[in-house]
């Protein structure tokens, strides 16, 4: 009949092993003679004196479960074969059982690897207790191994997967924020429960609730390309500086954002303004997600912003050009048209019209080249801007043709803006001695019932009025000096 501790010993659900440590007991003798104290240093200087620790392991007994964790046949079986159960992969883990035990500890546990005998890899965790009565001699100490590679490769997998995640925020491109909208949650329930059915009016009366929504959300992480966006140097530095980033108009698309958690849209976009912390403008398109597993209190959530600022830099320059002549700034004829269309829809009255007509850029561009005459054409672009201001709008219309839509001027504005752009002119004239601008102008103001084609109209029919002032003088001139140089030539002729 078994002795019942042996057959208790066999029936354990657990790898056990019954083992003698007394050639170790020895071995550390030995060591400590020579001089030995601290074996834990001494072992990781040479890790061979870890095997000739090993070595002196004798098995003296182990029980089925062991057999069967091992695949092996027998006790002999395994004992034959322990090189390829404990290799060189547990000998680091070994060291440190071996210095608890020189250490005069009586239990020890750690974590290795060990191999069945058909080379099955396997995550242990070995416990080892000295058998009463062998503290001195560690002639006796059972171990039980038990297999944790389900739990270990769980737990690879968890930081595997926590290191992809960490990886995916860290390195993308796009600005990401980690945060906890759970206290914007409970507001807005708050709010529920009193009965409040129509939110946005509760926010138009309660803008404090806004803000007080703005103040409790709580950032866990941000990556890399947030600090790069907003020009700080720290999670620290943007944190304390938020208020600098999100100000001004960011209140109002933050309501919107509350108005589609309000209506369960846990999923939303929507274009904002943001600053960097240098005070440059952050367009940007702003990605809201509530996190998978937390839409019930919304504790986890993730604000993707991208950053479209140089894209709406390009529409609004695309938007220029459609409504701007690019050598004058000034307004072009699609824009003047649409304006004109506009003024004779409404019933603002009266509006006035200021045509122009630049005097002698077809001389320039035959004699100069074309460069001279938009040269011209550039100094009266700013001679206008610098004259027109809104609600009037001055556009260039044609080659050298200009004009002035003034919504809400009588003949008296007019003729300041006249008198003001002559002005101009005359102090520009200065700088440009050699090539000084002349303008032909003609205005008009609406009359009752009046078109506005026919309003611009009369404006044109006296600005050729001018011109054709302007031509008759010049040719007068012209022939002034011709006759005057005859008659000053004659004399020299006779002589």
């Amino acid at each position: 009949m078994k002795n019942p501790d042996t057959t208790i010993f066999d029936l354990a659900p657990v790898a056990m092993w019954i083992e003698d440590f007394s050639g170790v007991k020895e071995q550390f003798d030995r060591w400590r003679a020579e001089g030995v104290s601290d074996l834990r240093a001494y072992l990781a200087e040479d890790l061979t004196r870890v095997a000739a620790c090993a070595s002196r392991i004798k098995v003296l007994q182990v029980n089925k479960k062991t057999l069967d964790l091992f695949e092996a046949d027998s006790f002999e079986h395994l004992v034959e074969n322990l090189a390829i159960i404990f290799n060189d992969e547990m000998l680091e883990n070994h060291a440190n059982e071996l210095a608890e035990l020189w250490n005069g500890k009586t239990e020890f546990c750690s974590n290795a690897v060990n191999y069945s005998l058909s080379g099955r890899r396997m995550d242990i965790q070995l416990k080892g207790t000295v058998l009463p009565g062998h503290e001195a001699d560690l002639g006796r100490i059972l171990l039980t191994t038990e297999d944790v590679t389900q739990r270990e490769d769980a737990r690879r997998a968890e930081i595997q997967s926590r290191r992809y995640a960490e990886g995916l925020l860290e390195y993308s491109p796009v600005s990401l924020w980690v945060e906890d909208f759970s206290k914007i949650k409970l507001l807005i329930e708050d709010v529920r429960d009193r009965g409040i059915v129509d939110f946005r009016v509760f926010m138009d009366v309660h803008p404090e609730f806004v803000r007080q929504c703005m103040s409790e959300i709580r950032v866990i992480d941000v990556n890399q390309a947030t600090l790069d966006l907003f020009c700080a140097s720290d999670l620290r530095m943007l944190l304390q500086r938020q208020g600098d980033i999100f100000r001004d108009e960011m209140e109002k698309p933050f309501r919107e954002q509350l108005m589609d958690l309000w209506d369960n849209k846990l999923f939303h976009h929507r274009e904002v303004v943001n600053y960097a912390l240098d005070g440059s403008v952050r367009h940007i398109l702003l990605h809201f997600s509530v996190l998978p597993g937390h839409e019930e209190d919304w504790s986890l959530v993730q604000v993707a912003l991208a950053d479209i600022t140089a894209r709406k830099k390009a529409e609004a320059y695309l938007e220029y050009l459609g409504k701007h002549d690019v050598l004058t700034k000034l307004h072009n004829r699609a824009f003047y048209t649409d304006e004109l269309n506009r003024l004779e829809r409404k019933s603002l009255r009266p509006v006035s019209a200021i045509a122009m007509d630049l005097n002698g850029l077809k001389e320039a561009n035959d004699q100069l080249g074309h460069d001279a005459g938009d040269t011209l054409l550039r100094r009266f672009g700013e001679v206008l801007n610098g004259v027109v201001s809104r609600p009037n709008h001055a556009a260039r219309i044609g080659g050298d043709e200009f004009t002035i839509l003034m919504p809400g001027a009588d003949k008296k504005a007019v003729e300041t803006m006249v008198e003001m752009i002559r002005e101009l002119l005359h102090i520009n004239n200065q700088f440009y001695s050699n090539t000084p601008l002349s303008v032909s102008i003609g205005a008009a103001t609406s009359r009752d019932g009046e078109t506005m084609e026919d309003m611009i109209k009369r404006a044109d029919l006296e600005m050729y009025e001018d011109k054709r002032a302007y031509h008759t003088g010049h040719s007068l001139g012209r022939l002034r000096g011709h006759q005057s140089q005859k008659v000053d030539a004659e004399p020299i002729a006779a002589a």
